[in-house]
C-alpha cells in the first residue's frame, strides 16, 4: 500500500538528514584537528516497484565518504618536529598493537622513551640511516623513530673532501719521497686534515706532495701523532696511504685517481674525495679541506629535511643524518578505512600500502616546523546544517500527513 510506503520513506529521509547532521557535528568538532579530512554525506534513492496506476515510495539511504586526498593548508609552528606533507602521501604510523596506519596528522613530539609521537599517540616510522634499509625495504624495513640520544655523541670520520692546487712549475723531486719514511726526506708541499676515530678523538692527518715527473705527484698520509720530536719524519708507523696523482697535461685537472681511501686509527676507513685536485701555474693553496665527524657533543636538536632525512645537530654545529622518513600511499586513497585518531587502515578497496621517498614517483615533500590544517570549511558546514535541519522536518511533516491519513482510515470503520 502507498500509503505505508509513504511513512517507510519519510522514516528513510528523516534517519538520512540524521545521518547528515551527525557528519556535519564530526566536522564541526573537528575543524582545527591537525590533519583531519573532512565527512561528507551523500544520498542515494530507494526504489520500490510501481505500477501505471499505483506508486510506492522507496525512500533514501546514505553512504558516508571521506576525502581523504584533499589538500590542506598549511600552517607554521615553532617545532621542527611538527611535520606536513606538501602533496600526495602520508606518514606512516604505529600503533599500539604493532599494525601500521596512515596519516597526515603530523603533530609529533618526542615521549620519554625518545620516540616521535603525534597528538593521538601514533609513533612516527622510519628508516635507519644505519641499518642501510630504504623504501625498496617496504613497510617490513620499518622502525620506530627515536631521537633519544645520550649526553654526549661521537661520530667517526667516514668520508671527506681535500682540494689543493700543486704548483705545476715546481721543480721535481729528486730526494727520498714521503712515502719511503726514511731520512733524509724531500716533499714538495704539506698540509693537513682533521679527522675523528670512534671515540671522537680528533686524529690530525699530515698529507705531503712531491712532484716525481711532470704532471705526476706523489700523495703519502700519515698519522701526526707518530711523527717524529719535533714533528716530522721519521714516523712510527708507515703511511696510512700512499698515491700517484696523474694529471691532465691540457687543463691541469686530475685525471686519476678521484678518490682516497685512508685507515682512521681507531676509527673508520674513510673515503676522501680528491678529484678537484688540480696542477696550475700557480703556488701550492688549499681550497677544501674537510670530514664528516665530531668529537663528543651535546645533541642540540634535530632537522628533518624536504626528502625527509632526520639528522641529529650537535652543540659544536656539525650534524649526523640517523633517519630517513618515508611516505606512504595507496592505490585508491579515497578507499582507504579512517579510524579513530585522524589515521587510515588499508583496505581491500584502497590496495596495499607503496612505500617511497618523499619528492619523488609522484609523493609530497616533507615540511618541518609547518603542520596541515583540517578541511573543514566552517560556513559552509553550518550551511548545509540548516538546510538538513528543514529537510528533515519537511519529513517529519510527511510523515504527520501519512500518519493523519491513517487515522481517518481507520475512523472510517467505526
Amino acid at each position: 500500500m502507498s500509503l505505508f510506503s509513504a511513512l517507510n520513506a519519510s522514516v528513510s529521509g528523516m534517519s538520512a538528514q540524521a545521518n547528515k547532521l551527525s557528519t556535519i557535528s564530526d566536522n564541526i568538532s573537528n575543524s582545527h584537528t591537525t590533519g583531519y579530512k573532512q565527512a561528507s554525506t551523500e544520498f542515494e534513492d530507494l526504489v520500490n516497484q510501481m505500477g501505471s496506476s499505483n506508486y510506492n515510495a522507496g525512500g533514501v539511504e546514505t553512504v558516508v565518504r571521506y576525502n581523504v586526498l584533499e589538500q590542506g593548508s598549511l600552517t607554521s609552528t615553532t617545532s621542527t618536529t611538527d611535520l606536513a606533507i606538501q602533496g600526495s602521501g602520508f606518514f606512516l604510523v604505529q600503533g599500539s598493537d604493532g599494525t601500521t596506519y596512515l596519516t597526515r596528522a603530523g603533530s609529533f613530539t618526542q615521549n620519554d622513551a625518545g620516540e616521535l609521537v603525534n597528538a593521538a599517540g601514533y609513533k612516527l616510522m622510519g628508516y635507519s640511516v644505519a641499518s642501510g634499509k630504504s623504501s625498496a625495504d617496504g613497510v617490513a624495513g620499518l622502525q620506530v623513530v627515536n631521537v633519544s640520544s645520550a649526553a654526549l655523541k661521537a661520530t667517526p670520520t667516514t668520508s671527506g673532501t681535500f682540494a689543493a692546487n700543486l704548483d705545476a712549475t715546481a721543480a721535481t723531486d729528486a730526494g727520498n719521497l714521503p712515502s719511503s719514511n726514511t731520512v733524509p726526506v724531500t716533499y714538495t708541499s704539506k698540509s693537513s686534515l682533521v679527522t675523528y676515530d670512534n671515540l671522537g678523538n680528533a686524529i690530525t692527518l699530515d698529507v705531503y706532495f712531491s712532484k716525481t715527473a711532470t704532471n705526476t705527484w706523489s700523495m703519502s698520509v700519515y698519522n701526526s701523532a707518530d711523527a717524529a720530536s719535533g714533528g716530522g719524519f721519521p714516523y712510527s708507523s708507515a703511511a696510512l696511504a700512499s698515491q700517484t696523482l696523474n694529471f691532465s697535461a691540457a687543463d691541469g685537472s686530475l685525471s686519476s685517481p678521484t678518490s682516497l681511501s685512508i685507515a682512521i686509527p681507531g676509527g673508520q676507513t674513510a673515503n676522501i674525495d680528491i678529484s678537484n685536485m688540480t696542477q696550475l701555474a700557480s703556488s701550492f693553496s688549499v681550497s677544501t679541506a674537510t670530514a664528516n665527524g665530531n668529537a663528543p657533543s651535546a645533541v642540540k636538536s634535530v632537522q628533518i629535511t624536504s626528502d625527509g632525512t632526520l639528522s641529529e645537530v650537535y652543540a659544536d654545529g656539525t650534524s649526523t643524518a640517523i633517519y630517513k622518513i618515508p611516505l606512504g600511499t595507496v592505490p585508491s586513497g579515497d578507499g582507504l578505512t579512517p579510524l579513530a585518531g585522524d589515521v587510515y587502515q588499508q583496505s581491500i578497496d584502497s590496495g596495499h600500502i607503496v612505500v617511497g621517498s618523499a619528492g619523488q614517483s609522484g609523493l609530497g615533500t616533507i615540511k618541518s616546523s609547518q603542520l596541515e590544517d583540517s578541511t573543514v570549511d566552517l560556513a559552509t558546514q553550518l550551511t548545509d546544517m540548516i538546510v538538513a535541519q528543514r529537510a528533515y522536518e519537511s519529513n517529519s511533516k510527511t510523515f504527520q500527513v501519512g500518519s493523519d491519513l491513517l487515522s481517518t482510515l481507520n475512523n472510517m470503520l467505526k
